[in-house]
């Protein structure tokens, strides 16, 4: 079917299903005209196509019940048990994939599955959608095994890499096995301690930050900060990574809803915020096809939806991708020997890539990967913090006597600054705790295998072979049993005082925001600078920050119903909502004054 591939989503997969609907009613045909030729067996019509007609679901149904029954005894002869199931009300389990895609669009985050959870009164479930096994979890000792302990029987999957194709290509995010370790080989260098510890970039595009802010603070208008934050890593990013600063930061800053119509018309789109924009409407639309599953391309029967956006996105990096190619061509790629070609002093990570491969696709998926995480992930901790802290007065108090004490009120902070500051690092893993960056996850299961019961009286759950094995580390990390009756308050010394040894010491992958295993996040160390860098110089300058929902466009706050729900839900003054990655619908609106004593 790979002829098919130049068209539209649904069209091959239209094709494909035919394809396999056809083979049962064929064969009664074969059959029927066997029959009559050898045998002489003459069969009306009119039974000839009833039987055409039944073969599909007797077809259909005996694959699922054989599948099933190959399943039971599997599980059997493992000593293993099946995960409970979610029952939905329509065959296939329909319903409770409409409500689950529903619940992705309008409600809190993995609440829908928090209830469905409660039912069964369990932390794993399955969906079974269409009578496929879909694996929901949210256990620890079942994250430890999908990332670390059974690792390499857990990869991303065939059908998980075609959804993300179209945006991600092969890059890291969306490769297994070799091009996974080619991708990873490739970037490793470019995140040890020396090139993350120079801090000149995140000072540059710092004061630019900051500058821009308290020019809109003066002018008497509130700011989006999370799109300062993506501005901010986004520049930072392009050149670290890649030698080529973006400068989005110049770009005209958006006005709040509550300005002028004006005002806010006269400020177009940069380029780089179009590719902003682009690329985060492409990820919405991969997100969208992973919730619904299988069937995604029926969604997209015409028309790729990802096609328009990431024209712009390709529009943005290809000129970037030229001039690393140009300067440095194919034939400074690898020798024949195959030795590791050493990282030069001042190469980017594009000068190094394209020692290994002309290949402008390559190239491409894998700046596209590595700008997710060099961009969006920091972006959205920085937002998450920033809301964080204008919620709790207090502790943005206590955030700031630390800086002040450990760096004062201009000095810039060093690398052994920032190991230093316990609080600061407290609250950005407090940050990370309530609002991880990906807060859902998916792999799928190679060879049969079980996941470790909670319950040491109960047998393990039986993961069947090409199972899709969802988890939630955002539920985790909410967890009273793990984290204690507090676990949705805000509160960065959890990860200072006697509740640190209590609850995460001995179970350290109840928090695993950066991943785990050998899938863990290379730049976690870079992220933790970044971020550290960009709070400290905001809280030399600023010494408040307050929300302002009057700037927030119309419906992009949390619904008036919110108010009454129990937990985060009921408090929460922004919408967290989530593509590949978290973000605050309608961006995150602050004021801030600026420090008397910066």
């Amino acid at each position: 079917m790979k002829i098919l591939g130049f068209l539209p989503p649904g069209i091959p997969y239209v094709f494909r299903t035919l394809f396999s609907v056809v083979l049962a009613p064929l064969s009664v045909l074969f059959a029927v005209d066997v029959l009559r030729t050898r045998f002489s067996v003459q069969i009306p019509i009119w039974v000839s196509a009833l039987l055409c007609i039944v073969s599909i679901p007797l077809l259909f149904a005996a694959r699922v019940v054989w599948k099933s029954q190959q399943e039971k005894q599997e599980a059997k002869r493992m000593g293993a048990r099946f995960a409970p199931v979610m029952n939905g009300n329509w065959p296939g389990n329909v319903d409770v994939l409409l409500e689950f895609v529903r619940s992705s669009r309008n409600d809190y985050p993995g609440e829908v599955q928090l209830g469905w959870m409660a039912h069964l009164g369990t932390n794993v479930m399955d969906l079974r959608v269409l009578w496929e096994d879909i694996l929901f979890t949210t256990e620890p000792e079942h994250i430890k095994a999908i990332l670390a302990t059974d690792f390499q029987n857990f990869i991303k999957g065939d059908k998980f890499k075609y959804s993300m194709r179209s945006v991600l290509g092969t890059g890291v995010f969306n490769a297994d096995g070799d091009m996974w370790k080619f991708h990873r080989s490739m970037t490793r260098p470019f995140f040890s301690r020396d090139r993350i510890s120079h801090f000149d970039i995140f000072d540059r595009h710092a004061e630019d930050a900051i500058a821009r802010m308290k020019e809109r603070f003066r002018s008497g208008y509130a700011i989006n900060f999370q799109d300062l934050a993506s501005r901010f890593t986004l520049d930072s990013a392009t050149e670290f990574l890649f030698g080529n600063d973006v400068r989005s930061l110049a770009s005209p800053l958006p006005y709040p809803y509550s300005a002028p119509a004006a005002e806010r018309s006269n400020v177009g789109l940069s380029h780089a915020e179009q590719f902003a924009r682009a690329f985060a409407e492409s990820q919405e639309i991969i997100a969208d096809r992973s919730r619904v599953g299988a069937t995604w391309p029926l969604q997209e029967m015409f028309k790729d939806k990802t096609k328009d956006p990431m024209k712009v996105v390709n529009g943005y990096i290809e000129p970037i991708l030229r001039e690393a190619l140009e300067k440095k061509p194919s034939t400074e790629e690898r020798g024949a020997n195959g030795e590791k070609m050493e990282v030069e002093e001042g190469e980017t990570l594009l000068d190094n890539l394209v020692k290994f491969t002309s290949d402008p696709i390559v190239l491409k998926d894998e700046i596209l990967n590595i700008l997710i995480a060099g961009r969006d992930t920091t972006a959205s901790t920085l937002t998450f913090a920033i809301y964080l802290l204008a919620m709790h007065p207090p502790v943005l108090a206590k955030l700031r006597s630390e800086i002040m004490e450990l760096i004062g009120p201009s000095r810039r902070p060093t690398y052994d600054d920032i190991r230093d500051m316990k609080f600061l690092r407290a609250v950005i893993n407090e940050t990370l705790r309530l609002f991880p960056v990906v807060p859902f996850n998916i792999r799928e299961s190679v060879n049969s295998t079980t996941l470790p019961s909670s319950n040491p009286t109960e047998k393990p759950i039986y993961v069947p072979a090409r199972t899709s094995t969802s988890y939630s580390v955002f539920l985790m990390h909410r967890r009273t049993d793990l984290w204690g009756p507090d676990a949705a308050e805000f509160d960065p010394d959890r990860f200072i005082d006697e509740r640190l040894k209590k609850y995460l010491t001995p179970h350290p992958f109840i928090f695993v925001p950066f991943n785990a295993g050998p899938r863990i996040c290379l730049g976690q160390q870079f992220a933790y600078n970044e971020m550290s860098f960009m709070l400290i110089r905001l809280f030399q300058s600023f010494s408040s920050v307050t929300l302002s929902p009057s700037s927030h466009p119309p419906g992009t706050l949390p619904p008036p119903e919110w108010s009454s729900a129990k937990g985060r839900k009921g408090i929460e003054k922004f919408w967290p909502k989530s593509h590949l990655t978290m973000y605050s619908l309608g961006g995150l609106w602050v004021n801030m004054e600026e420090a008397k004593d910066a």
